[in-house]
């Protein structure tokens, strides 16, 4: 199975089912972010960490969306529970701190304690409390799972499986990169911003801003018109453009060559097969130095056999991978607010979440930059969690500094009460479905 070709040309697709007229309400108006914590936050599945995090029964970590909190712990089984972070007695946070490891949970208050599946174990001093049921005193219980490395949690009790939720053909495509496989690599950041979550969503949902943001991406991102492929998943999609030297067509072949040797600039993981890349060009050079390729050969196919020997050397099948998947990044979106680029080894996750406070105009967001490693070498190369606490201390890599220094701009711009709604343009047929999916979430 490829997952690049089965995705559907902008041609073929329906413009008419997307909302191309986007409110500026929904980005600032604290009615509508307070209406999206009940419709969206408190009943849609959403990532919350990833599973190697807690490998040992007792190990947990807490999750808060919002103004609520929970838990999300390894039993003894083996398997992931998530519970509602309040002890049953008088509500009193059992977790306080972000992470740790517990053979039980003990509330702090009065020391009443619950096994870590939920349930109520011992309380302190029986002969004050008197008489209690204490099956009827469990912690309460949220539905948890994993897919792709990942783990998931739903605050609604009541929510059908995380399968259901995603669905068959984005749980094939994304098993087929190893994801779960994969380790945080150089860069795993959480930082508050300036700006509502889906100004973040739109904000990598689209390579229209390439040309005005990234001017640099633009020697191997070329941009023309009708040459993105998508993919419809339900609230989920996918969408790609193929990694090409600007103008290859024209450029000539030492130009797309530099463009490739270029990109560790933007994208840090190419380095490691560049060295690859460069011998299988100098294989090609004649005895004056001239490059001259084979039969169907082009510099873009040079990379992804070099990317894919790469790969299969350190040990990653990547059988299952098309060759453009060597070298395209595909653009993964999952609903409400998980965006991911990926391709053959490597991937960069962004989710952005309301803030706590409910502020309309401000956000979370995690970036986490993940790289797959030998098993032998996982745990010498992961990132450590950092969590930014002075805005602008934080040194991204260049495209993403760019974004991050764009998108409190545009949340600036849609305060202005004269401006009613976007605009979204065909290039942004993305963006338009993430606000289908948010409309129908939304009951608009």
């Amino acid at each position: 199975m490829t997952a690049i070709e089965p995705l559907v040309p902008v041609a073929e697709i329906d413009m008419a089912q997307f909302p191309w007229a986007i409110s500026t309400d929904r980005y600032v108006c604290p009615d509508i972010a307070a209406r999206e914590r009940e419709t969206i936050w408190m009943k849609c599945w959403q990532i919350a960490g990833r599973e190697d995090e807690l490998p040992n029964p007792g190990d947990w970590k807490r999750h808060d969306i919002l103004d609520q909190s929970f838990v999300i712990v390894r039993g003894k089984d083996g398997k992931l529970r998530g519970f509602v972070n309040a002890c049953r007695h008088r509500g009193n946070i059992l977790c306080d701190a972000a992470k740790g490891h517990t053979p039980k949970f003990t509330c702090p208050y009065h020391l009443w304690t619950y096994d870590l599946d939920g349930g109520l174990f011992a309380v302190a001093r029986p002969d004050l409390v008197g008489p209690i049921d204490k099956a009827e005193h469990k912690l309460l219980e949220v539905p948890v799972d994993t897919a792709f490395g990942f783990v998931f949690i739903n605050p609604d009790p009541q929510a059908g499986p995380l399968a259901d939720f995603l669905g068959p053909q984005v749980v094939e495509r994304l098993n087929a990169y190893k994801l779960g496989e994969m380790t945080p690599v150089g860069m795993d950041v959480r930082e508050e911003l300036d700006c509502n979550w889906k100004v973040v969503v739109d904000a990598f949902s689209e390579g229209y801003h390439i040309i005005g943001v990234h001017p640099e991406l633009l020697k191997v991102i070329d941009l023309q018109a009708g040459s993105a492929r998508h993919g419809m998943f339900g609230d989920h999609g996918c969408a790609v453009s193929p990694f090409e030297v600007k103008d290859a067509a024209n450029a000539s072949l030492e130009e797309q060559v530099q463009a490739i040797r270029d990109l560790p600039s933007t994208f840090p993981t190419v380095a490691e097969v560049l060295p690859l890349f460069e011998s299988m060009i100098a294989q090609r050079r004649d005895a004056a130095g001239t490059l001259v390729l084979g039969e169907g050969e082009t510099v873009r196919t040079i990379l992804q056999q070099a990317t894919r020997q790469t790969l299969t050397a350190k040990g990653l099948d990547v059988s299952t991978l098309s060759d453009d998947q060597m070298s395209d990044n595909q653009g993964w979106f999952l609903f409400p607010n998980f965006f991911m680029t990926i391709r053959a080894g490597e991937a960069t996750t962004i989710m952005a979440w309301p803030h706590p406070s409910g502020d309309p105009g401000k956000c979370i967001w995690h970036v986490t930059a993940y790289m797959w490693l030998p098993e032998a070498f996982r745990s010498q190369y992961r990132a450590q969690p950092v969590v930014v606490s002075e805005r602008g201390t934080y040194p991204y890599f260049l495209a993403l500094q760019q974004d991050y220094d764009q998108m409190p701009r545009q949340q600036a711009g849609l305060r202005n009460k004269g401006l009613t709604h976007l605009s979204l343009i065909r290039e942004e047929l993305s963006v338009a479905r993430f606000h289908r999916a948010w409309n129908r979430w939304m009951g608009a």
